[in-house]
Protein backbone atom coordinates (compact mmCIF):
# COMPACT_ATOMS: atom_id res chain seq x y z
CA UNK A 1 0.00 0.00 0.00
CA UNK A 2 1.15 3.29 -0.72
CA UNK A 3 -0.22 6.93 0.91
CA UNK A 4 -0.61 10.34 -0.99
CA UNK A 5 -1.06 13.86 0.20
CA UNK A 6 -3.27 15.79 -1.63
CA UNK A 7 -2.51 19.33 -0.45
CA UNK A 8 -4.44 22.43 -1.07
CA UNK A 9 -3.53 24.29 -4.23
CA UNK A 10 -3.72 28.15 -3.39
CA UNK A 11 -3.87 30.48 -6.34
CA UNK A 12 -2.51 33.72 -5.15
CA UNK A 13 -2.74 35.67 -7.98
CA UNK A 14 -4.55 34.42 -11.07
CA UNK A 15 -4.79 36.61 -14.11
CA UNK A 16 -6.56 35.65 -17.11
CA UNK A 17 -4.88 36.73 -20.01
CA UNK A 18 -6.89 35.03 -22.91
CA UNK A 19 -9.11 32.87 -24.47
CA UNK A 20 -8.30 29.88 -27.14
CA UNK A 21 -10.47 29.51 -29.97
CA UNK A 22 -11.35 26.00 -28.34
CA UNK A 23 -12.37 27.56 -25.25
CA UNK A 24 -9.85 27.35 -22.83
CA UNK A 25 -8.68 30.29 -21.03
CA UNK A 26 -5.17 31.39 -20.77
CA UNK A 27 -3.89 32.09 -17.48
CA UNK A 28 -0.75 33.69 -15.53
CA UNK A 29 -0.83 32.49 -11.96
CA UNK A 30 1.20 32.09 -8.94
CA UNK A 31 0.21 28.63 -7.32
CA UNK A 32 1.69 27.54 -3.97
CA UNK A 33 0.47 24.18 -1.87
CA UNK A 34 -0.36 24.35 2.03
CA UNK A 35 0.18 21.79 5.01
CA UNK A 36 -3.55 21.03 4.63
CA UNK A 37 -5.65 18.31 2.36
CA UNK A 38 -7.00 15.19 1.35
CA UNK A 39 -5.02 11.45 1.85
CA UNK A 40 -5.65 9.13 -0.57
CA UNK A 41 -4.10 5.58 0.18
CA UNK A 42 -3.77 3.04 -3.23
CA UNK A 43 -3.07 -0.89 -2.95
CA UNK A 44 -3.19 -3.37 -5.95
CA UNK A 45 -5.91 -5.40 -5.65
CA UNK A 46 -6.97 -6.51 -9.02
CA UNK A 47 -9.64 -4.61 -8.17
CA UNK A 48 -10.62 -0.83 -9.71
CA UNK A 49 -12.25 0.86 -6.64
CA UNK A 50 -12.51 4.06 -4.39
CA UNK A 51 -14.28 4.06 -1.37
CA UNK A 52 -14.39 7.81 0.53
CA UNK A 53 -14.79 9.02 3.81
CA UNK A 54 -14.27 12.37 5.84
CA UNK A 55 -15.78 15.71 6.48
CA UNK A 56 -16.31 16.14 2.61
CA UNK A 57 -16.70 12.63 1.94
CA UNK A 58 -20.16 12.47 1.70
CA UNK A 59 -20.32 15.64 -1.16
CA UNK A 60 -18.28 13.40 -3.81
CA UNK A 61 -19.66 10.93 -6.74
CA UNK A 62 -18.30 7.63 -6.39
CA UNK A 63 -18.85 7.14 -10.06
CA UNK A 64 -16.92 6.46 -12.95
CA UNK A 65 -16.61 10.68 -13.24
CA UNK A 66 -14.38 10.90 -10.28
CA UNK A 67 -11.21 12.36 -11.17
CA UNK A 68 -9.25 9.64 -8.75
CA UNK A 69 -10.92 6.61 -10.91
CA UNK A 70 -10.27 8.96 -14.25
CA UNK A 71 -6.89 9.83 -13.24
CA UNK A 72 -6.23 5.60 -12.39
CA UNK A 73 -7.30 4.66 -15.73
CA UNK A 74 -5.57 7.17 -17.66
CA UNK A 75 -2.51 5.75 -16.10
CA UNK A 76 -3.10 2.11 -16.38
CA UNK A 77 -4.57 1.97 -12.46
CA UNK A 78 -7.80 0.13 -13.52
CA UNK A 79 -6.48 -3.11 -10.94
CA UNK A 80 -5.86 -0.58 -8.10
CA UNK A 81 -8.41 -0.32 -4.95
CA UNK A 82 -8.10 3.24 -2.92
CA UNK A 83 -9.18 5.16 -0.42
CA UNK A 84 -9.71 8.61 0.19
CA UNK A 85 -10.34 11.17 3.46
CA UNK A 86 -11.99 13.83 1.93
CA UNK A 87 -10.79 16.93 3.90
CA UNK A 88 -11.14 19.79 1.68
CA UNK A 89 -14.45 21.04 0.45
CA UNK A 90 -15.53 20.55 -3.09
CA UNK A 91 -15.74 23.37 -5.60
CA UNK A 92 -13.85 25.76 -3.63
CA UNK A 93 -11.39 27.14 -5.89
CA UNK A 94 -8.37 25.20 -3.81
CA UNK A 95 -7.81 22.24 -6.13
CA UNK A 96 -9.54 19.51 -4.54
CA UNK A 97 -10.23 17.20 -7.56
CA UNK A 98 -7.53 18.09 -9.10
CA UNK A 99 -4.87 17.58 -6.25
CA UNK A 100 -6.86 14.01 -5.77
CA UNK A 101 -6.09 12.76 -9.25
CA UNK A 102 -2.81 14.04 -9.02
CA UNK A 103 -2.30 11.71 -5.89
CA UNK A 104 -3.99 9.05 -7.70
CA UNK A 105 -1.17 8.95 -10.30
CA UNK A 106 1.78 9.51 -8.21
CA UNK A 107 0.32 6.18 -6.50
CA UNK A 108 -0.22 4.55 -9.52
CA UNK A 109 3.20 5.04 -10.82
CA UNK A 110 4.47 3.98 -7.26
CA UNK A 111 2.84 1.15 -7.03
CA UNK A 112 4.34 0.29 -10.83
CA UNK A 113 7.86 1.34 -9.89
CA UNK A 114 8.21 0.17 -6.37
CA UNK A 115 8.82 3.26 -4.74
CA UNK A 116 10.13 6.53 -6.01
CA UNK A 117 7.82 7.99 -9.24
CA UNK A 118 9.72 7.71 -12.18
CA UNK A 119 9.49 10.71 -14.88
CA UNK A 120 6.84 11.57 -17.20
CA UNK A 121 7.03 10.85 -20.20
CA UNK A 122 5.49 13.18 -23.44
CA UNK A 123 2.82 10.94 -23.74
CA UNK A 124 1.96 11.22 -19.92
CA UNK A 125 2.10 14.88 -20.26
CA UNK A 126 -0.87 15.14 -22.73
CA UNK A 127 -2.88 12.82 -20.72
CA UNK A 128 -2.79 14.89 -17.53
CA UNK A 129 -4.00 17.98 -19.51
CA UNK A 130 -6.93 15.73 -20.53
CA UNK A 131 -7.77 15.35 -16.48
CA UNK A 132 -7.61 19.08 -16.10
CA UNK A 133 -5.75 22.31 -15.58
CA UNK A 134 -5.04 21.83 -12.53
CA UNK A 135 -3.46 18.19 -12.29
CA UNK A 136 0.08 19.20 -13.81
CA UNK A 137 0.65 21.97 -11.01
CA UNK A 138 -0.64 19.99 -8.35
CA UNK A 139 1.44 16.65 -9.38
CA UNK A 140 4.53 18.57 -8.26
CA UNK A 141 3.35 20.28 -5.31
CA UNK A 142 5.73 22.79 -4.82
CA UNK A 143 5.14 26.99 -5.88
CA UNK A 144 5.17 27.34 -9.03
CA UNK A 145 4.20 30.05 -11.68
CA UNK A 146 1.78 28.33 -14.23
CA UNK A 147 1.32 29.82 -17.26
CA UNK A 148 -1.23 28.85 -20.91
CA UNK A 149 -4.16 26.40 -20.27
CA UNK A 150 -1.84 25.41 -16.94
CA UNK A 151 0.78 23.31 -18.48
CA UNK A 152 3.65 25.28 -18.77
CA UNK A 153 4.88 25.32 -15.41
CA UNK A 154 7.99 27.60 -14.02
CA UNK A 155 9.29 26.35 -10.34
CA UNK A 156 9.44 29.99 -8.02
CA UNK A 157 10.85 30.47 -4.52
CA UNK A 158 8.38 31.91 -1.99
CA UNK A 159 9.47 32.91 1.58
CA UNK A 160 8.22 31.01 4.23
CA UNK A 161 4.92 32.02 5.50
CA UNK A 162 1.04 31.22 7.30
CA UNK A 163 -2.02 31.04 5.67
CA UNK A 164 -5.59 31.12 6.73
CA UNK A 165 -8.53 29.39 4.45
CA UNK A 166 -11.95 30.13 4.74
CA UNK A 167 -14.85 28.70 3.32
CA UNK A 168 -18.05 29.78 3.44
CA UNK A 169 -19.77 26.28 2.75
CA UNK A 170 -20.75 27.86 -0.64
CA UNK A 171 -19.85 25.81 -3.99
CA UNK A 172 -19.24 28.07 -6.74
CA UNK A 173 -19.19 26.36 -10.24
CA UNK A 174 -15.86 27.32 -12.29
CA UNK A 175 -17.87 27.09 -15.21
CA UNK A 176 -20.11 29.93 -14.28
CA UNK A 177 -17.45 32.12 -13.08
CA UNK A 178 -15.35 31.65 -16.30
CA UNK A 179 -18.87 32.72 -18.02
CA UNK A 180 -19.46 35.93 -15.88
CA UNK A 181 -16.12 37.01 -16.75
CA UNK A 182 -16.20 40.24 -19.14
CA UNK A 183 -12.51 40.77 -19.80
CA UNK A 184 -11.24 37.95 -21.29
CA UNK A 185 -7.57 39.70 -22.40
CA UNK A 186 -5.89 41.33 -19.34
CA UNK A 187 -2.33 42.31 -18.19
CA UNK A 188 -0.37 39.03 -17.22
CA UNK A 189 2.13 39.43 -14.16
CA UNK A 190 5.75 40.90 -14.76
CA UNK A 191 7.53 38.85 -17.14
CA UNK A 192 10.37 38.59 -14.62
CA UNK A 193 9.26 37.84 -11.25
CA UNK A 194 11.51 39.53 -8.24
CA UNK A 195 13.49 38.12 -5.51
CA UNK A 196 11.36 38.35 -2.20
CA UNK A 197 14.06 38.85 0.90
CA UNK A 198 11.21 38.12 3.23
CA UNK A 199 7.03 38.10 3.61
CA UNK A 200 6.82 41.62 3.72
CA UNK A 201 8.30 42.29 0.55
CA UNK A 202 6.60 38.85 -1.03
CA UNK A 203 2.58 40.33 0.06
CA UNK A 204 3.63 43.99 -0.83
CA UNK A 205 4.22 42.20 -4.19
CA UNK A 206 1.35 40.20 -3.84
CA UNK A 207 -0.89 43.55 -3.67
CA UNK A 208 -0.51 45.11 -6.99
CA UNK A 209 -0.96 41.62 -8.62
CA UNK A 210 -5.14 40.44 -8.94
CA UNK A 211 -7.29 37.43 -9.20
CA UNK A 212 -9.30 38.62 -12.30
CA UNK A 213 -12.50 35.91 -11.25
CA UNK A 214 -12.97 37.66 -7.67
CA UNK A 215 -15.71 40.12 -9.08
CA UNK A 216 -17.65 37.29 -11.13
CA UNK A 217 -17.35 34.99 -8.21
CA UNK A 218 -18.32 37.73 -5.62
CA UNK A 219 -21.60 38.44 -8.18
CA UNK A 220 -22.51 34.85 -7.84
CA UNK A 221 -21.58 34.42 -4.26
CA UNK A 222 -22.00 37.79 -2.46
CA UNK A 223 -20.58 35.72 0.75
CA UNK A 224 -17.21 35.85 -0.34
CA UNK A 225 -16.85 39.47 0.11
CA UNK A 226 -17.82 39.05 3.95
CA UNK A 227 -15.29 36.19 3.95
CA UNK A 228 -12.72 38.61 2.74
CA UNK A 229 -13.73 41.30 4.80
CA UNK A 230 -13.61 38.69 7.99
CA UNK A 231 -10.02 37.57 7.18
CA UNK A 232 -8.79 41.63 6.47
CA UNK A 233 -10.36 42.40 10.16
CA UNK A 234 -7.73 39.51 11.98
CA UNK A 235 -4.69 40.86 13.38
CA UNK A 236 -1.41 40.58 11.22
CA UNK A 237 -3.30 39.67 8.20
CA UNK A 238 -1.03 41.07 5.47
CA UNK A 239 -2.57 39.70 2.48
CA UNK A 240 -6.12 38.98 1.97
CA UNK A 241 -7.72 37.00 -1.56
CA UNK A 242 -9.82 34.68 -3.06
CA UNK A 243 -8.58 31.57 -4.26
CA UNK A 244 -9.01 30.29 -7.65
CA UNK A 245 -12.80 30.58 -8.76
CA UNK A 246 -13.85 30.64 -5.26
CA UNK A 247 -15.23 30.47 -2.98
CA UNK A 248 -11.85 30.29 -0.41
CA UNK A 249 -10.53 33.20 0.18
CA UNK A 250 -7.20 33.27 2.42
CA UNK A 251 -5.03 35.69 4.33
CA UNK A 252 -1.09 35.36 4.59
CA UNK A 253 0.90 35.49 7.82
CA UNK A 254 4.34 36.12 8.90
CA UNK A 255 4.03 33.43 11.58
CA UNK A 256 2.29 30.56 12.85
CA UNK A 257 1.25 32.06 15.89
CA UNK A 258 -0.86 34.77 13.51
CA UNK A 259 -2.45 32.58 11.59
CA UNK A 260 -3.74 29.98 13.90
CA UNK A 261 -5.16 33.28 16.09
CA UNK A 262 -6.90 34.48 13.07
CA UNK A 263 -8.38 30.78 12.78
CA UNK A 264 -9.59 30.63 16.22
CA UNK A 265 -11.19 34.34 15.45
CA UNK A 266 -13.28 33.15 12.51
CA UNK A 267 -14.46 30.13 14.00
CA UNK A 268 -15.80 31.93 16.87
CA UNK A 269 -17.76 34.76 14.71
CA UNK A 270 -18.41 31.93 11.98
CA UNK A 271 -18.81 28.79 13.15
CA UNK A 272 -20.67 27.58 10.27
CA UNK A 273 -17.15 27.65 7.85
CA UNK A 274 -14.84 25.52 7.03
CA UNK A 275 -11.71 27.38 8.68
CA UNK A 276 -8.05 26.15 8.56
CA UNK A 277 -4.68 27.30 9.33
CA UNK A 278 -1.77 26.31 7.85
CA UNK A 279 1.89 26.58 6.33
CA UNK A 280 2.74 27.88 3.19
CA UNK A 281 5.07 24.85 2.04
CA UNK A 282 7.75 26.33 0.81
CA UNK A 283 9.58 23.60 -1.28
CA UNK A 284 8.38 20.40 -2.85
CA UNK A 285 7.44 18.05 0.15
CA UNK A 286 6.88 15.17 -1.96
CA UNK A 287 9.84 13.18 -3.43
CA UNK A 288 9.94 12.12 -6.51
CA UNK A 289 11.23 12.38 -10.29
CA UNK A 290 8.40 14.17 -12.01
Amino acid sequence: MVTEQAYAKINLTLHVTGQRADGYHLLDSLVVFVGVGDVLSAKRTGIGALTIEGPFGHDIPLGADNLVLRAAQAFDGADITFSLVKNLPPASGIGGGSADAAAAIRAVLRLRAAGTVPALTVNDQARLADLGADVPVCLLSQPSRMRGVGEILEPVAVPACWITLANPRVEVPTPAVFRALTQKANPPMPEALPDWPDVAAFTAWLARQRNDLEGPARAIAPVIGTVLAALTATKGALLTRMSGSGATCFALYATQALAEAGAAQLRAKHPDWWVAPAPVLAGNPIPRQL
